[in-house]
């Protein structure tokens, strides 16, 4: 499939893992892509693979966002989709969580997605062509976890933020959607096996690849799902609907 021939994406993160994935996946779909990520390194060796342009930056600063935009312009003209994929996922004792470390991750997973899609949006409205906003969330926004005061409050906030834009995105033309990963597989060194409390509430019993992300992200970003916005789109094995499962 060529679902995003004369397409312009920005997906922030996309350097790595999920990121990584998502922006090959556009590519190889005929998109033009630019890759905003602070490890520049890794996103030239993706950029190498597919074609795309390389912007480096910190989504948690505001002024990253709008320089994206304008980089996209210059590029390729107009933007078209945007995902907001750039997070962090650091974990810390609730009792023991600075502010510090807080900010840090509200900042990089939230506040830097909130920059990005008002920028895109704000173009996008200018074009008024109509576009596509993708957040990538967790099912850790879903439910509590060990350890996730920051890294659940921030990707439950995301999802919110998903659905008041698209409630207010809806009139120019402008859908948004979350996709929901579980447990992943972004690194080679993960172990190849999930934890046995996340098997025993898992009917797939395995990690996803950032490629089955990937693909739903896609999904979300083509006029395929022209009549889907506001929704947080699970990709998770059925972690976050399985209920009793012996018997």
């Amino acid at each position: 499939m060529k679902r995003f021939i004369g397409k312009v994406a920005i997906v922030t993160g996309g350097g790595n893992g999920i990121g990584a994935a998502i922006a090959e996946r556009l590519s190889d779909e005929g998109a033009s892509v630019l890759i905003v990520d602070r490890e520049l390194e890794s996103a030239k060796e993706i950029a190498q693979k597919t074609g795309a342009s390389v912007l480096a930056g910190d989504v948690s600063e505001p002024n990253t966002a709008q320089n994206a935009v304008s980089t996209a312009l210059s590029n390729y003209g107009k933007v078209d989709v945007v995902v907001c994929n750039a997070g962090i996922t650091d974990r810390a004792p609730f009792l023991e969580m600075t502010p510090e470390f807080f900010e840090k991750v509200i900042g990089i997973n939230l506040k830097g997605a909130f920059y990005f899609a008002q920028a895109a949006a704000r173009q996008m409205v200018a074009q008024q062509t109509g576009g596509r906003i993708i957040a990538v969330a967790s099912n850790s926004g879903l439910f509590g976890g060990r350890g996730r005061a920051a890294y659940g409050a921030s990707k439950a906030g995301l999802i919110n933020l998903v659905q008041t834009m698209a409630i207010e995105l809806a009139e120019h033309g402008i859908n948004v959607n979350a996709v929901v990963p579980g447990p992943t597989k972004t690194r080679v060194t993960k172990t190849a096996d999930l934890p046995p409390s996340v098997q025993s509430r898992m009917p797939l019993h395995r990690f996803g690849s950032p490629q089955e992300i990937a693909a739903v992200a896609a999904f979300l970003a083509s006029d395929d799902a022209s009549f889907v916005t506001g929704q947080a789109y699970a990709a998770d094995g059925g972690y976050t609907t399985a209920g009793m499962m012996e018997g």
